[in-house]
C-alpha cells in the first residue's frame, strides 16, 4: 500500500498566480479560489502592513475548502514599532480581526526586525499576553543573533512557539527550526537573490525529506515560499507538493 503523504502545509506568501502556472490550477473562480484548488495553505502578509476587517477574513475563509488553513503575520505596529512592548490593545484588535477566519486560521506568524535583540522579560510578557488570548499555533521569525540560543529555545518551548527556519539563513544556529518542537515552520525567501531566485530540484528533494521526517514525528509542519517577486514561489510549491506526494 502507498504511504499517505505527511500533513505538510505547503503554499505561498499570498495567492497570486503567475500566468505560466495557470494550467496547473482551476480555470474559474477568484485568484484565491483557484489557488486553493491546488494548495491547502497560504500565508497572509498584507496584515503586516494594514489591518483587515473581520468580514474580509470571513470572505477569504469562505472561498477555500474545509481543509485549507491560513497563516497570518502580526502587524508591524506590534513587532517593529512597539517592539513587543505596550501592545495589548493592538494585539487584541488584531486577534479580533483574524477571528473572522474561524477554523481556517492555522497559524500566527511573528516576524521580528533584525535590530530587535532578545530580552527575556519582554519576550515572556509578550507571549504571556498572546497566549492569554490565543491557544493556536504560533511561529516566530527572529533575525537578531541573540534569539538563536538553547536558552531562548527553552523560553519559546515554554510558550509553545516554534522558531522559524528562514532561508537565506542569517546565523548558523538558525539552520534548523527551534523553539517548540510541536511546530516546524519553514519560510523560503529565495536564494541567492532574495524574493526572486527559484530553488533547484536537489534543494527541494532534500527539503521534502526533512519535512516528511518532521511530520512523521508528529509536528505541525508548514513550508511557505516567499520568493514571489518573479513568480517562482508557485512553481517551487507545486514541485515540493509533488515530492511530498500531494
Amino acid at each position: 500500500m502507498a504511504v499517505p503523504a505527511p500533513p505538510v502545509h505547503t503554499g505561498c506568501a499570498g495567492w497570486s498566480l503567475p500566468r505560466e502556472s495557470w494550467p496547473a490550477f482551476p480555470e474559474t473562480g477568484t485568484h484565491l479560489q483557484r489557488y486553493a484548488g491546488r494548495f491547502k495553505a497560504a500565508e497572509i502578509n498584507s496584515s503586516f502592513y494594514r489591518p483587515h476587517q473581520p468580514a474580509t477574513y470571513e470572505r477569504w475563509a469562505g472561498s477555500v475548502p474545509p481543509g485549507f488553513r491560513f497563516s497570518v503575520k502580526l502587524p508591524k505596529t506590534i513587532t517593529h514599532e512597539k517592539r513587543l512592548r505596550d501592545c495589548d490593545g493592538l494585539l487584541h484588535a488584531f486577534l479580533a480581526q483574524v477571528s473572522g477566519l474561524g477554523d481556517k486560521l492555522g497559524c500566527l506568524l511573528v516576524q521580528l526586525p533584525p535590530s530587535l535583540a532578545f530580552e527575556a522579560n519582554t519576550a515572556s510578557a509578550f507571549f504571556r499576553r498572546l497566549r492569554a488570548q490565543h491557544a493556536g499555533p504560533v511561529a516566530l521569525e527572529p533575525r537578531h543573533l541573540t534569539w538563536f540560543t538553547p536558552q531562548v529555545d527553552a523560553t519559546l518551548a515554554k510558550w509553545r512557539v516554534g522558531r522559524v527556519l528562514a532561508d537565506p539563513v542569517r546565523h548558523d544556529a538558525g539552520r534548523a527550526p527551534g523553539g517548540w518542537p510541536g511546530l516546524v515552520y519553514v519560510r523560503l525567501h529565495g536564494s541567492p537573490r532574495v524574493y526572486y531566485a527559484s530553488y533547484d530540484s536537489a534543494t527541494l528533494q532534500a527539503l521534502a525529506l526533512k519535512l516528511r521526517e518532521s511530520a512523521g514525528g508528529g509536528a505541525n509542519v508548514w513550508c511557505i515560499f516567499d520568493n514571489t517577486a518573479a513568480g517562482a514561489a508557485v512553481g517551487n510549491a507545486l514541485d515540493l507538493q509533488a515530492l511530498l506526494g500531494g
